[in-house]
């Protein structure tokens, strides 16, 4: 072998050396932020992490559920807290959401806030459904159970999971995600709260919405001619939105983000490994399998003691409330179906 052959070869091995060490790097480099991402959120989810002090399952289930495994319902709660400095809040926005893993199908079903139920937390007292977290708060009953023992009476399904996200964090989470896209219904104007209560205007048509503005739009009431029941549809519209945002696959690389919002801004009973379940179980859903129920369309408004409620009619809510049963198989023990009828 010539003496060029010999140092042709030791460039071949210096030039692999360095490919395998780049290669290495990389991956350690990948490793690295994987457990970094991971430690940081599972701290966050640790800090969200607040049980209900009820057992391991709802009154109403025979026994636990399995994420990924069973239809499950999670009662989500909009906490408008940044006017009291963080402490007893009000729900703002109450929405629940059914997932079914044998037909990969989510429901949504928003209950106005102004609803005239019993609350559980005041001895099966009448009052607007939005009192029983805040009335839990300042009674001792606790207000996220409160809150779940008042809308499993009301709607007659077990609720198995909560979660609570206050302003500050539904703006931080929308902003993270990258905003989000909506079909604005008519032209509207609404307070930015967290910029000196500044004007947005929306314009009828497609816009693409920051968290500020995503906020004002789901909040805003007293211009549309429906009132809560057009914020409500606003409401679920942006977390179609949110959720077609999520799955994409640039959200993956803003774990470390997002978690710090989970940690600071949401409460939820999801462990850990179940938040973990939930994203692996549904992390490839779509919009067109998200369907909403309506519990808005009916029932009428009513005076009482000098304050206006929204009257539920019984009839529409027991139909919601079959469906939701279909949807998490309490009904047949079979894999639910959904129609229109109860939209």
């Amino acid at each position: 072998m010539t003496e060029w052959s010999r140092e042709k070869r030791k460039g071949r091995r210096r030039r692999l050396k360095i490919v395998i060490l780049g290669i290495l790097l990389v991956i350690l480099a990948i490793g690295s932020y994987g457990v970094y991402a991971f430690l940081n959120v599972y701290k966050a989810a640790n800090e969200s992490y607040h049980p209900i002090d009820r057992g391991s399952h709802s009154k109403l289930r025979e026994s636990d559920v399995t994420i990924g495994k069973n239809p499950i319902s999670i009662l989500l709660l909009g906490i408008e807290d940044y006017s009291m400095g963080g402490k007893n809040g009000h729900t703002d926005t109450m929405i629940v959401v059914t997932l079914n893993p044998h037909t990969n199908k989510m429901t949504m079903t928003s209950i106005p806030r102004d609803t005239r139920v019993p609350l559980a937390s005041h001895n099966g007292e009448m009052y607007k459904i939005n009192a029983a977290y805040t009335y839990g708060e300042t009674t001792g009953y606790g207000g996220v159970k409160g809150a779940i023992d008042t809308v499993e009476g009301y709607l007659g399904i077990p609720i198995d999971y909560y979660i609570t996200i206050n302003f500050k964090g539904f703006v931080d989470l929308i902003n993270e995600i990258g905003g989000v896209d909506v079909d604005v219904p008519f032209n509207f104007w609404e307070k930015d709260i967290f910029n000196h209560n500044k004007h947005i205007n929306f314009v009828k048509g497609p816009m693409h919405l920051n968290g500020n503005e995503a906020l004002a739009y789901v909040r805003m009431r007293k211009r549309d001619k429906r009132g809560d029941f057009g914020r409500n549809d606003r409401q679920r519209q942006v977390i179609k939105a949110a959720i077609s945002k999520a799955v994409s696959a640039k959200t993956i690389f803003k774990v470390d983000e997002i978690a710090s919002i989970l940690g600071k801004n949401i409460q939820t009973n999801l462990k850990p490994s179940e938040i973990y379940a939930l994203e692996r179980a549904y992390s490839n859903i779509s919009q067109s399998g998200i369907v909403s129920f309506r519990l808005d369309d009916k029932g009428h408004g009513e005076t009482i003691n000098k304050e206006w409620f929204l009257v539920p009619d019984m009839e529409k809510v027991q139909t919601v409330t079959e469906a939701l049963r279909d949807e998490l198989e309490l009904n047949t023990g079979t894999a639910a179906t959904t129609t229109n009828s109860v939209q």
